[in-house]
């Protein structure tokens, strides 16, 4: 839902922008009050023009806006937090994109969303002051699905429901989740999980505060469950994602 009036000021963080025309430029970007929107920033590319160099990916930027017709107007901008100026080394680079990837895909236009938008500025955060940028991303993922309704249930089976009660379970990336050995049928090759690793996915995924004494890295089997969940949900492998693995194994 739009603000009333033509003019009103949002803060947003830039998700991505493409060339318009001589000077311009349309950007996709993620508001603290309307969620997902495009824009247009008017002569942006002008090497004079104000808003040059605060509309840069991962920015996270106060705005003023003018409602258009078909795209709403990039007024004024000023930086709140320049997280691209700690997003230049390739790891932080491949984890922000990521990231961002991520919320573009799964967040629909113009729907507020605060919790994602808190959660975005803050990994965004996180990862331009990280040694592990990468690291990041398994928390991150699951603090996602949970506030888009989609995180599974890490007690008990998605199958039949049994407790897991620190037995080992198995990922169902088809059900978005994950179940008990009875539940596994003999033909099918699964990831196997045991019961540290179910601990660790429970720790990552906890709301801040809920366990202190909790690490936030996940596993090796952990991450990879959770990475599986997300390319399920999505529907593919985020393509900022293939980048980050040839990162890694070149590493």
């Amino acid at each position: 839902m739009s603000p009333p009036g033509r003019s009103y000021k949002t803060s947003a963080v830039v998700l991505r922008g493409r060339v318009y025309g001589e000077a311009d430029r349309i950007l996709t970007l993620f508001t603290s009050e309307r969620g997902k929107i495009d824009a247009i920033a008017k002569g942006a590319r002008r090497t004079k023009s104000h808003l040059a160099g605060r509309l840069e990916f991962g920015n996270q930027v106060q705005l003023g806006m003018h409602r258009g017709r078909n795209l709403d107007v990039i007024v004024t901008a000023d930086t709140e937090e320049a997280h691209w100026q700690r997003l230049v080394q390739p790891e932080s680079f491949a984890a922000a994109s990521i990231v961002i990837e991520l919320v573009d895909a799964f967040c629909e236009p113009d729907l507020a969303q605060p919790d994602i938008y808190m959660l975005l500025t803050g990994a965004l955060r996180t990862i331009g002051r990280s040694d592990e940028p990468l690291a990041v991303l398994p928390r991150f993922s699951m603090r996602l699905l949970d506030a888009l309704g989609l995180a599974p249930p890490l007690d008990a089976c998605i199958h039949c429901g049994t407790a897991f009660d620190g037995a080992g379970s198995w990922l169902d990336p088809e059900q978005g989740g994950f179940a008990c050995a009875r539940c596994r049928p003999a033909w099918r090759e699964v990831l196997v999980l045991e019961a540290d690793d179910m601990r660790n996915i429970r720790a990552v995924a906890a709301p801040r505060g809920r366990d202190a004494s909790a690490t936030l890295h996940a596993s090796g089997r952990a991450a990879q469950a959770i990475e599986a969940l997300i390319n399920h949900h999505l529907g593919r492998r985020p393509k900022a994602g293939v980048h980050a693995l040839e990162f890694v194994r070149g590493a």
